[in-house]
């Protein structure tokens, strides 16, 4: 799949989230198998660039390329400055949100709040695209609420004003998180442009992926919420498209090594404080469905410290092993 001068090496690519998408965990889902990963969305209020967030989401030191920022907002000419912001600090794509449900958000009538207005999508994506000397992409969703799906039309936009790749998730605006995602829309955008396009929403194993690309015709698939604990899942999803059968699942050893190295990556870029904070949604995902993991979860959110959770995680893994017990992710989803 090629983004603007970009080959990536598969068509597996890390969505955009909130809280998650940090450096470290770009980082390592790339090294996990993701083809690109794109960073949880910036604002586009210039205010916001002197803020320690804000640096710390334009951080992109080691990172293996493509490196793809998103970017938030509703003003045609802040976003375009945020583009050339995020451009001048190592970005080479540059994602639009037009997807995000949050009411924070679309309450300022930034991401999928924008789907209301495709006159003012049209001034935004144009004023991007004109700002910047790298591709831009475009994450949405298949309209508002049910009855006013508009997908096609802003993907003709899209297309018409330079968008290099439009990610779709399947689920309107109205929907939230809520419902089962639906693909016809997406596979009636990919039958109507000539962009490619990137399908999203409940895609969380190697089989529903196939079945996805295969139903849709989509030139690469988004996965999200199922990454989190479980960056694995990139290279399991890429060994199943190209042989059709599965990788074993983890062993204890492994998800105990990439988690240790995950939050040795986290108290470095956070500090000790907002890193101990950040890695307990990971310890909790990465833990999920395993034997013993909620009393366990329960204690490590009163833990302080870097030493006390690096402590407190080796205990556990260690009691695993010793027991030889260890779930497959896909056992924990159904645990």
């Amino acid at each position: 799949m090629q983004i603007g001068p970009y080959q990536l090496k598969n068509n597996l690519i890390v969505a955009p989230m909130a809280g998650v998408t940090d450096r470290p965990f770009r980082q390592l889902c790339k090294a996990m198998g993701a083809g690109m990963a794109v960073s949880e969305m910036v604002a586009s209020n210039s205010l916001l660039y002197g803020s320690e967030k804000t640096r710390r989401r334009a951080n992109h030191e080691g990172e293996a390329d493509p490196i793809s920022v998103q970017i938030a907002g509703a003003d045609p000419n802040m976003l375009a400055e945020a583009a050339k912001y995020n451009v001048d600090r190592g970005a080479q794509i540059i994602d639009i949100n037009m997807g995000c449900p949050a009411k924070k958000v679309c309450n300022v009538m930034a991401g999928s709040a924008l789907l209301k207005d495709e006159p003012l999508v049209r001034r935004i994506l144009e004023a991007v695209v004109g700002a910047v000397n790298a591709p831009v992409t475009l994450k949405i969703r298949t309209g508002w609420d049910r009855d006013n799906k508009n997908a096609l039309a802003v993907a003709r936009i899209a297309e018409y004003s330079g968008i290099q790749a439009l990610a779709i998730h399947g689920r309107t605006r109205a929907c939230g998180f809520s419902g089962e995602a639906e693909f016809d829309t997406i596979a009636e955008v990919k039958s109507r442009i000539g962009i490619p396009v990137i399908a999203n929403g409940d895609i969380g194993t190697p089989q529903r992926v196939k079945e996805v690309l295969d139903y849709t015709g989509a030139d690469g698939v988004m996965i999200g919420r199922a990454a989190q604990g479980r960056p694995w899942i990139f290279r399991e999803i890429s060994h199943f498209l190209q042989t059709g059968k599965m990788l074993p699942p983890p062993e204890v050893s492994e998800i105990h090594r990439v988690l240790v190295a995950h939050l040795h990556d986290l108290y470095g870029f956070y500090g000790e404080v907002t890193g101990v904070r950040i890695a307990r949604k990971h310890i909790s995902w990465y833990t999920r469905g395993l034997a013993g993991s909620a009393s366990f979860r329960h204690a490590m959110n009163q833990l302080q410290t870097c030493g006390e959770q690096r402590l407190a995680v080796d205990e556990f893994f260690g009691k695993l092993a010793s027991q030889g017990r260890w779930l497959s992710y896909v056992e924990e989803l159904a645990a």
